[in-house]
């Protein structure tokens, strides 16, 4: 799959089947996340990737958010240096795991898996169950997984709505 079939087949999954990820498969897209680029390549995150079930349970049951606990994988990206700033004062952490997070959904995508980026949850009880230290921060959960169905494609603003040329409008 080319990389605008990707960007055009991504989408949020929320029922994924029991269907395990493979090794090599999961292996590629975790690459993918790792080529991501980051402010000044300080590459400072973590990703736990959680395969055991009971464990994807607990952290589904803290974040309040059943469905992620049934995806063969979850995915908790950390960031690591909550305080930092880039020159603009836009915090380092949400942007730099954004990228790794999407980097990994399109190669989710193209690997035929789905995933669903999930900030709805409880940092401090998912942290605890996921022995986050205190120092960090949860920026976001995704489950990853094969999709219990062919979700359809969502409608998307005109590029006019959304594009700007030259200045603010």
């Amino acid at each position: 799959m080319d990389l605008y079939d990707a960007i055009r087949r991504r989408c949020s999954v929320r029922a994924y089947t029991d269907a395990p990820v493979s090794d090599d498969v999961l292996e590629r897209i975790l690459q993918a996340g790792r080529s991501a680029p980051t402010a000044r390549n300080r590459q400072q995150w973590k990703l736990i990737v959680v395969r055991d079930a009971s464990l994807r349970k607990q952290v589904a049951e803290a974040a309040g958010q059943p469905f992620v606990g049934q995806a063969p994988v979850l995915l908790a990206m950390i960031g690591l240096t909550p305080a930092d700033a880039m020159f603009c004062k836009v915090p380092t952490d949400p942007v730099d795991c954004a990228i790794v997070l999407d980097h990994i959904a399109l190669a989710a995508a193209a690997e035929g898996l789905g995933t669903c980026w999930i900030g709805h949850f409880d940092q401090e009880k998912c942290s605890k169950v996921l022995n986050v230290p205190a120092s960090a921060r949860i920026i976001e959960l995704m489950p990853l997984g094969h999709p219990a169905s062919d979700p359809a494609e969502k409608p998307r603003k005109p590029l006019d709505d959304l594009v700007c040329h030259d200045r603010f409008r």
